[in-house]
């Protein structure tokens, strides 16, 4: 039986920033080689969080406010320490997603005809990630990774764990983003 990951609680009384007019919180995961961080990122409205880092309005780090981080190389630490603001380069991100239950609006239409979901599970550092690839029909994964030169490809419907340290569980998110030049694919 595997086990869900709830979503981390906040619990401070006044946020670290203040927002503009045109701005918006949400809560966000980033994923590097020996670490998760959590916490509150602050966009411009009109901005999908899910999407952000694919963008050209990609910041060179990104900021989480009230961020929590569990080292993932060894069985992690008892209490995760907790900023009020850290910054994590981009370049070093591998994995970026909303925290569940916080989801966006499908990019794509799924009445587009000549598409599939193409089931894959990947390997980036010590985590794997269960999920689909929407390709074409008539593609398939090596097909889809020769041709497509993105920093980051989109995963759906994902199931991400940590081989590594099984007390991690589970946490299922419908989108997720990885950096596609760390991330090891596999069809099953």
């Amino acid at each position: 039986m595997t086990q869900t990951m709830q979503a981390p609680a906040f619990t401070v009384q006044t946020p670290p920033y203040t927002l503009g007019s045109d701005d918006k919180v949400a809560q966000a995961m980033a994923y590097t080689n020996n670490a998760l961080y959590w916490g509150e990122v602050v966009v411009k409205e009109m901005v999908r969080v899910s999407t952000w880092l694919r963008t050209n309005n990609a910041p060179d780090r990104v900021c989480m406010y009230n961020a929590r981080i569990l080292n993932t190389s060894g069985n992690g630490q008892a209490k995760p320490p907790h900023f009020t603001e850290l910054y994590i380069a981009t370049t070093q991100i591998n994995i970026f997603h909303l925290i569940p239950p916080a989801k966006e609006p499908a990019d794509y239409d799924a009445t587009e005809p000549n598409r599939k979901m193409q089931p894959v599970s990947m390997l980036v550092s010590n985590f794997r990630i269960d999920g689909h690839l929407r390709l074409a029909s008539s593609g398939s994964v090596g097909k889809f990774l020769e041709v497509v030169r993105e920093n980051f490809t989109s995963i759906y419907d994902a199931q991400i764990s940590c081989p590594n340290n099984p007390a991690f569980g589970v946490i299922p998110v419908p989108y997720v983003i990885v950096r596609q030049e760390v991330t090891v694919f596999g069809v099953p």
